[in-house]
């Protein structure tokens, strides 16, 4: 009896641990957020951050390679006004946003029906080139930012000393 019990408290004792730890034993589980009010549209952003940990995310990205930007859920904006992105209209509504690294290394940022494991060319709605800039400082967690400027509107996505930015406006 005394055995039985010595088991059980030493299991119920590791138990409590193991599952005190999970949260710090997965990579991106915490959620990041962003919003601003772009003209007439609120919009907002939900997103993975998962954490650098030495790697070269970027670096790796091959040409024609589309990136799901996070970890875990598809990165979403939304919007409950049209956004001008890039010349084409993007519906207000919940949109799923992907990367695209193209030949020549220039990057886009897609708004999608489809994320990056189901990705079709058809579900693009919207599209609007990113400039990549190298900052002094490192980001170990991603890092995705909106900032507004009267009708228009900045992204911003940090992740380690790479800095990925595209403008969008409201629509008109």
């Amino acid at each position: 009896m005394k055995n039985s019990r010595r088991i059980f408290v030493t299991l119920a004792t590791v138990t409590v641990f193991v599952l005190a730890s999970l949260p710090s034993l997965g990579h991106g589980q915490e959620r990041g957020a962003a919003k601003a009010t772009v003209g007439k549209a609120h919009v907002s952003l939900d997103y993975g951050r998962p954490e650098l940990n030495g790697r070269d995310m970027l670096g790796k990205m091959q040409a024609g390679a589309v990136w799901r930007i996070g970890a875990n859920e598809p990165t979403t904006l939304t919007t409950d006004a049209d956004l001008d992105f890039a010349g084409k209209r993007l519906p207000k509504g919940k949109h799923i946003l992907l990367t695209r690294l193209a030949e020549g290394g220039k990057w886009s940022l897609l708004a999608s029906t489809k994320g990056a494991f189901q990705f079709e060319e058809s579900g693009v709605l919207g599209e609007i080139p990113l400039t990549l800039t190298t900052a002094k400082d490192s980001v170990e967690e991603l890092t995705i930012t909106l900032t507004a400027q009267g009708d228009k509107g900045t992204i911003e996505i940090a992740w380690g000393t790479a800095r990925l930015t595209g403008t969008f406006a409201c629509a008109k």
